[in-house]
């Protein structure tokens, strides 16, 4: 089967949400997707787009997908973070994720990043197998930190921030 990757452009947002959101059931999480297609759309198309992404598409289908940003990191500069990489269950075991991969490392090179990172869940032994077989160091004894934005307000209010 062939398949093509290219870069994400607008009329490929509503595919891109779908394919979080196929991405979010498959971690057991349904119902965490609270963007849009809208924020999708606002964010990723503007000025300074807040992220990227290329589409894996077959036939006109897309069938993939990989988003990704810039940080930058004290340590080590200018870094490309890998949000999601995802292809849809039927179209899985083609070679798909391993060409969105591939495509998103050769941007973080080209772009003179010094660093390309993303988070897995342990439990995705396939997904971690795949990683560690392609030279990728897997971080221990750090721990992934986040608040939203009702702990974020909570914490602001507590400490008379806000």
């Amino acid at each position: 089967m062939n398949y093509v990757i290219r870069k994400g452009v607008e009329k490929d947002m509503p595919f891109v949400l779908n394919l979080i959101t196929e991405l979010a059931v498959f971690e057991n999480e349904p119902d965490a997707v609270k963007i849009t297609v809208e924020d999708l759309l606002e964010n990723g198309f503007k000025e300074h787009p807040a992220f990227r992404t290329f589409v894996a598409e077959i036939d006109g289908d897309i069938v993939g997908m990989a988003l990704f940003y810039n940080r930058f990191s004290t340590w080590d500069g200018v870094s490309v973070h890998l949000e999601d990489l995802v292809v849809r269950k039927s179209f899985r075991g083609l070679g798909i994720g391993k060409a969105l991969y591939t495509k998103v490392l050769e941007y973080a090179y080209s772009t003179n990043a010094n660093r390309a990172e993303w988070v897995v869940l342990d439990w995705n032994k396939v997904a971690v197998d795949f990683y560690v077989g392609t030279g990728a160091q897997m971080l221990e004894n750090w721990n992934l930190c986040q608040m939203n934005r009702t702990t974020m307000q909570q914490y602001l209010e507590k400490n008379e921030s806000i």
